[in-house]
Order: structure tokens, then C-alpha cells, then sequence
């Protein structure tokens, strides 16, 4: 895996992107890192690196419309440790092109979308589920926040970026809630001794707030460049 040189890097407040670069079954492909480094905590839906725990970076890797690997998890480590990556981190991937990702910033949390929108449409449907993985279209979300939070506040994040990103699909003139791969990554600051952490982050909280903001921009903006 090549590392993109630092002049082409999306270097930008806490969540500067290395971009990445691969070949895989003669295919050029794609992926944005994030660093992070110490001091961070995620709560994320990615197949690896998902749930709650301190967390060193995250990776959004693009693969093939026709991926067929059984092991992601791996597939994803092993991209991250091509690249450097040390610690505990998350990965996740898209067959969307990564470098026509959404970026936005608001009261200093920031959001970086991706999103393949070619297989999309509305969670609560009659058809029924299957155990088999599909077809990884996949919006994915990963936003930083630069204040501590309670693990509960952290699953209230999650789902407010979830609720943001529908917003936004709407808003962009898409009739669904997402794709039925969308994976979701939110970073919050470690606690400080002494310090007490944020037990809210709903959508008129102080930090849920700008969180949604800051997807809802993001993810309009990957939306468009979809079009």
C-alpha cells in the first residue's frame, strides 16, 4: 500500500486524512486514514474495531463492487498494518470512490462521509433479512469530537449522526434512510483526570448539536458528489 505524500493529505483540525493507494486483482484502489493517535475513545459499527473502547485510528478503505472475501476484519487489519497503523483502530470499507468524500466542520467537531448510494432505500421494509453480508455499497460516517463523553453519550451521538445522515438524504433527494451496509465511527476525547465527561449528546445538546450539523453537511456533500 502507498501512502500519499503530506501535500496531499486532507489535513484539517483533529481529522487529518492520509490517503492511500493499492492494487488488488489489477484494480486501483483507495483509502483514507485518520491517525488519531492517544487519547481518543470510539464507539463504532465497523466490522473491525466496533463497539465501545479506545481506539488509535480509523481506516475507510474502498474494495471492489464485486468483493467477495470472507474475512473483512482481517482484510482490514492487514491494510492498516501495511500502512503503519499501530494500537487498536477501526476499519471500515465502501465500494465508493473514498476520495470523493464528504468533509464539514462545525463548533469544532468534524465529519467525513463517504457514500455509495447505488444500493439504497428505507430500514423498516417486509422483505425479509438474511444472514448473508451484502453488496457493499455503504455510507460511512466518521466524525471527531474534541470533548469527553459518557459511553452513553456516546451511543447518543451515534444515533444522532444517524438521524442527521437520514435528514441529509432527504434534503439531497433521496427517497431512503441509507444502504443496508452503512457503518458509523464517532471519536471522543478521553477523559482528563478530574475532568467530568459530556452525559448528552442528543441533537439539542451542546456537542450533539454541532455533531449533527456537521453530518448533515458532510454527508449532503458526499451525496452530491455522487451525482
Amino acid at each position: 500500500m502507498t501512502v500519499a505524500p503530506p501535500s496531499s493529505r486532507a489535513a484539517v483540525g483533529v481529522l487529518p486524512l492520509e490517503t492511500l493507494t493499492r492494487v488488488e486483482c489489477d484494480e486501483q484502489l483507495s483509502a483514507l486514514l485518520w491517525r488519531a493517535g492517544a487519547g481518543w475513545r470510539m464507539i463504532s459499527s465497523a466490522v473491525l474495531g466496533g463497539g465501545i473502547g479506545e481506539r488509535s485510528w480509523v481506516l475507510n478503505a474502498q474494495v471492489s463492487h464485486g468483493y467477495s472475501r470472507t474475512d473483512p476484519g482481517d482484510h482490514l487489519a492487514s491494510l492498516a498494518h501495511d500502512a503503519g497503523a499501530q494500537g487498536p483502530g477501526v476499519g471500515l470499507m465502501t465500494a465508493a470512490d473514498v476520495l470523493r468524500h464528504g468533509h464539514a466542520v462545525d463548533g469544532g467537531v468534524e465529519a467525513v462521509v463517504t457514500a455509495g448510494l447505488g444500493v439504497h432505500g428505507w430500514a423498516a421494509t417486509p422483505t425479509p433479512g438474511t444472514p448473508a453480508p451484502p453488496a457493499p455499497g455503504t455510507i460511512n460516517i466518521i466524525v471527531a469530537v474534541p470533548a469527553a463523553l459518557t459511553d452513553a453519550a456516546l451511543v447518543n451521538a451515534a444515533t444522532t449522526a444517524t438521524e442527521a445522515k437520514v435528514q441529509a438524504l432527504l434534503d439531497s433527494g433521496y427517497d431512503c434512510s441509507g444502504t443496508p451496509t452503512d457503518a458509523i465511527c464517532v471519536a471522543a476525547r478521553t477523559p482528563r483526570p478530574g475532568e467530568e465527561p459530556e452525559a448528552f449528546a442528543g441533537p439539542r445538546s451542546l456537542w450533539g448539536a454541532r455533531l449533527a450539523r456537521a453530518v448533515h453537511s458532510a454527508v449532503c456533500a458526499a451525496a452530491a458528489g455522487r451525482r
